[in-house]
């Protein structure tokens, strides 16, 4: 049972719609997460749903992405969260845009958000879903996950975010397996 959804980010209006911040546009499109009443702690935002009867967090570290794990860390050791109930969504170079996936522990492939929640939980043993961006095609990759999203695709992005919403809600109704079997990789911008 997922505990805790923490997403990815950095604070600040020059952040808003940039690749590097698609997680946090997911959880302001999510039709039971974006109405909430947010609540500032823990070097972050925060707030909670119900799933079948169930709390769920949901986290906004506002530490800017490398220190991520200085929100998490606090957030988790208040509410008794365990490493293996948080799912951490994030942006990812080496998916296209327009698929998700999800994974559970393994490498870090990079992501300084990633790495300092491993870092400040003691482990890499959380879940991931993981929302391509991919990679530019020539130029700095920070500058490609720093830029916003042209808005000649912003048809497309709301496509991927209400995909990436049912995508999420499956997860937290029918559990990881059933979701990593039914969505890795799925191309939500495929015609067919």
């Amino acid at each position: 049972m997922i505990k805790l959804i923490v997403a990815l980010g950095n604070p600040g209006a020059e952040y808003e719609l940039t690749r590097h911040n698609v997680a946090w546009l997911l959880v302001d499109t999510h039709p039971k997460i974006a109405e909430n009443n947010w609540k500032t702690k823990f070097k972050g935002e925060y707030t909670d749903f119900s799933v079948q009867g169930e709390k769920v967090y949901v986290l906004k570290p506002q530490t800017y992405m490398n220190l991520s794990g200085e929100s998490v860390q606090p957030l988790c050791q208040f509410f008794k969260i365990d490493p293996r109930e948080i799912l951490v969504v994030q942006d990812e170079l080496d998916l296209p845009f327009g698929q998700i996936h999800f994974k559970q522990g393994g490498g870090l492939a990079g992501h300084n958000g990633l790495k300092s929640i491993a870092k400040h939980l003691g482990t890499q043993d959380f879940m991931r879903m993981r929302i391509g961006i991919g990679r530019p095609p020539r130029g700095s990759v920070s500058n490609w996950v720093l830029s916003k999203f042209p808005a000649e695709l912003d048809t497309e992005l709301g496509i991927v975010m209400e995909k990436s919403n049912q995508a999420l809600d499956y997860l937290l109704e029918n559990g990881f397996k059933k979701a990593s079997n039914t969505y890795n990789k799925k191309d939500f911008l495929a015609l067919n």
